[in-house]
């Protein structure tokens, strides 16, 4: 297989994101959310897996017909915030006016985030909250707070993704990531197991996926705090 061939199977990996977003809206629809964060889990593997590709075979260079980098946006949205949004309110964990909040506020800030040329920083890490609420909406189904919780944790996460905060990216950020990426890689496997169960898997699941769930979300923002030894 040329270098070429290899570079375009890349960008043809990145897209069956599109597709799993489509199965797990298709099982939104019908109210199955296990199923629904079981392709979404896969969606997010492969974005897991598709950059590092996309570097080695520089699909820039290789497959230049092609925009990765909007290919990947495109399913971003829809995997991490267009339908996680659209669950988190028909699910009815969000009672009443918190649910319309929550999903305005999700879809309109994170459209302009998504949109930010100044989203990612020179160690390839995030500036701003990333828009992961796919993350979110699952510790949420996972764990049932209150609804103010809920809607506390959106408000203040929506806040954040235009503050200077640093969020990780648990494969391209290299400082600790010796750390980072076996934690996502454990947060990625919690996510599949419990949406395989339903959503009830148990006090200790429960505990590991808040743990995970707050190491990526404030590791970036430590990074931030206590200084590089380089």
């Amino acid at each position: 297989m040329t270098i070429e061939l290899r570079a375009l199977s890349v960008h043809l990996l990145t897209a069956t994101g599109a597709v799993f977003a489509m199965l797990a809206m298709l099982a939104a629809v019908d109210a199955e959310w296990d199923l629904m964060y079981l392709w979404l889990v896969v969606a997010f593997a492969v974005d897991g897996v598709d950059g590092p590709l996309a570097r080695h075979f520089d699909v820039k260079q290789n497959a230049p017909q092609f925009d990765g980098v909007l290919l990947d946006l495109i399913i971003d949205y829809l995997t991490y915030v267009f339908i996680p949004a659209f669950a988190l309110f028909k699910s009815d964990l969000m009672s009443g006016w918190t649910g319309w909040a929550a999903i305005i506020v999700i879809t309109f800030t994170s459209a302009m985030y998504f949109a930010d040329t100044r989203m990612k920083t020179k160690d390839n890490s995030f500036s701003g909250f990333p828009g992961c609420w796919n993350m979110l909406v699952l510790v949420i189904f996972a764990l049932e707070p209150n609804h103010w919780v809920s809607l506390g944790l959106v408000l203040v996460l929506s806040a954040t993704q235009f503050l200077p905060l640093k969020f990780i990216h648990p494969v391209r950020t290299e400082r600790w990531r010796s750390v980072s990426l076996p934690v996502a890689l454990v947060w990625t496997a919690l996510a599949g197991w419990t949406a395989w169960v339903e959503f009830a898997p148990g006090q200790l699941v429960h505990w590991a996926l808040l743990v995970t769930s707050v190491y990526l979300l404030f590791v970036g923002i430590a990074q931030q705090i206590i200084p590089s030894r380089d």
